[in-house]
């Protein structure tokens, strides 16, 4: 997936509980393991202004773009 969460990152620095996070941000724990494993398939500006504002930070800490294709090698086009 090329958008990678860094949000255990921002908990550890912080030493913040998932639950008192999940509390803090008004999201379930369960929610937020979702957030943290990367299956999440949207996330809602208010939610993402409220996790910032809750660990102090910009979006960029919590969210990266990893390009697919530098990490995956390519195979070799077949002869014509």
């Amino acid at each position: 997936m090329p958008i990678v969460v860094r949000i255990d990152v921002q908990l550890a620095k912080r030493k913040l509980s998932v639950g008192d996070f999940a509390d803090q941000v008004g999201l379930t724990p369960a929610n937020v393991a979702v957030l943290k494993n990367g299956r999440a398939k949207a996330v809602r500006f208010s939610t993402l202004e409220a996790m910032c504002r809750v660990l102090d930070c910009q979006p960029g800490d919590l969210l990266e773009w990893v390009d697919d294709d530098a990490a995956t090698p390519r195979r070799p086009s077949p002869a014509p």
